[in-house]
C-alpha cells in the first residue's frame, strides 16, 4: 500500500492506525525521507551531456539547489571539448546524442589522459538492461535510467564520492592471476 492508500485508509478508520499498518507503511517511508544525505563538496564542478533541454534543465537545477557548478552540452562533440578545456568532477552523459552517441563519447574520454579519470554516470530513457551493460563494461562508472527522481540522481553521486566528498571512478575490481601448483 502507498502513502496515499494508507491515509485513505487511516481518514477511515478515523485516524487511529494499528502498530503493524504503520510499521509496514509509514515508516518505511519516513526512513527513506530521513535519511541523511552525503553530498560532494560545496563547489563541485558536473557536466551534463543531453540533448534534451528538459533533462538539461532539470539536472541543472537539482545539482545547482546544492552547491554545485554544473555546465551543459548538447551534444558529445561539446561535451567532449568542455570536458578537456574545465576538467568537470563528474559527468552525467545520455546515450542516445545527436552525432557522436554517449558510447563513443564514453570510449573517447577514457582514452583521454586528460578525461580518464572523470567518473561517468550514463543516462537513457531505453529500458534494456544491455546499455547498462555495455556502458560498464566500456568505463561508466554508474547507469541511471530515464526518467530519473531527484533522490536517485543524489544516491548515484553519494555512491561515487570518496573519503573528501569529492566524486572518483570506482575501479574495477581485478581478478588474481592464479599459479599453477607444480
Amino acid at each position: 500500500m502507498g502513502l496515499f492508500g494508507y491515509l485513505k485508509s487511516l481518514v477511515a478508520k478515523g485516524g487511529h492506525a494499528t502498530s503493524a499498518e504503520v510499521a509496514g507503511t509509514a515508516t518505511t517511508f519516513v526512513e527513506r525521507r530521513h535519511r541523511p544525505r552525503v553530498n560532494a563538496c560545496d563547489g563541485t564542478r558536473i557536466l551534463v551531456i543531453d540533448d534534451s533541454p528538459t533533462i538539461g534543465l532539470a539536472l541543472r537545477k537539482m545539482l545547482g539547489s546544492v552547491g554545485f557548478l554544473t555546465l551543459h552540452a548538447p551534444d558529445a562533440e561539446k561535451g567532449l571539448e568542455i570536458a578537456r578545456t574545465e576538467r568537470p568532477d563528474l559527468i552525467f552523459l545520455d546515450i542516445v546524442l545527436p552525432g557522436m552517441n554517449g558510447f563513443a563519447a564514453l570510449r573517447a574520454l577514457r582514452r583521454d589522459p586528460q578525461t580518464r579519470e572523470i567518473p561517468v554516470i550514463m543516462m537513457s530513457g531505453n529500458e534494456k538492461a544491455t546499455e547498462q551493460f555495455f556502458g560498464t563494461r566500456i568505463g561508466a562508472d554508474d547507469f541511471m535510467k530515464k526518467p530519473f527522481s531527484r533522490s536517485e540522481v543524489f544516491s548515484r553521486i553519494e555512491h561515487l564520492l570518496d573519503a573528501d566528498l569529492v566524486p572518483c571512478r570506482r575501479q574495477p575490481v581485478k581478478m588474481a592471476a592464479t599459479q599453477p601448483t607444480p
